[in-house]
């Protein structure tokens, strides 16, 4: 694999999409450095209330120290929280605690990024300078195309969708024929039955049929003979 190289902003962060495979969201992004040699790439949530900067920093940097060649950091802030005008950018308390933990560390910080929903500017502009680019110019960059061409893709976010069901009202009426039929049943065949149902499930190594599967559904919603059966498995 040839070497990529870093020329800009728009590179950096097509960069970090690639390497974590999503858009990051109300994230801290680091990337540690040796001269000109990229290290580690971490992704941390940014704290949710003020007053924990300095713990929040500390937690940072005890990862990024277990790279023990990183002599320098960049970073990536992605927020959707605006910059108002002539004031300082969000989280200016999170990367001053930053700042100083690196420093304790003999980490310095090269450079930042401030990324909102649209733009992305320098994070140490000074108040009230505007020097901002469109997020959509990262689509262009060098690093982008070549991740592209070599197969990778940055999705939107790093949330997992489910596909809806198709059949939940035919599902809840299998369930409770299931449990019809497991109501007629002696406790004790109920009970042998869901337990050995439960522990075939478990043993497999192939996702269970569907029917199996509003079986053991059925089971749960009686107490008696599923609940019963779990305990004994787990014993």
């Amino acid at each position: 694999m040839n070497a990529l190289t870093i020329r800009d902003p728009a590179d950096l962060l097509s960069f970090i999409g690639h390497t974590l495979g999503f858009w990051p969201q109300e994230s801290l992004v680091c990337i540690t450095l040796n001269r000109d040699n990229v290290g580690a790439t971490l992704r941390i949530d940014l704290p949710r209330e003020p007053g924990h900067e300095r713990l929040f920093a500390r937690t940072v940097v005890s990862y990024l120290t277990n790279d023990a060649n990183a002599s320098s950091i960049v970073f990536a802030l992605y927020t959707s929280a605006t910059t108002e005008p002539g004031q300082p950018k969000p989280h200016t308390a999170t990367i001053a605690a930053l700042s100083g933990v690196l420093a304790e560390n003999n980490i310095t910080i090269r450079d930042g990024i401030f990324v909102g929903n649209d733009t992305y500017s320098p994070y140490d502009s000074e108040p009230g300078q505007n020097i901002t680019l469109p997020l959509s110019t990262t689509e262009y960059s060098h690093v982008n195309a070549e991740f592209i061409y070599r197969g990778s893709t940055i999705a939107a976010t790093n949330q997992i969708t489910l596909p809806r069901r198709r059949h939940q009202a035919y599902d809840a009426m299998a369930v409770n024929e299931q449990k019809t039929t497991i109501g007629a049943m002696h406790p004790e065949e109920a009970f042998e039955h869901a337990h050995r149902l439960w522990t075939d499930l478990l043993d497999a190594k192939e996702y269970p049929a569907d029917e199996d599967t509003l079986t053991l559904i059925a089971y749960f919603q009686i107490p008696t003979s599923a609940t019963n059966s779990w305990r004994t498995s787990q014993a």
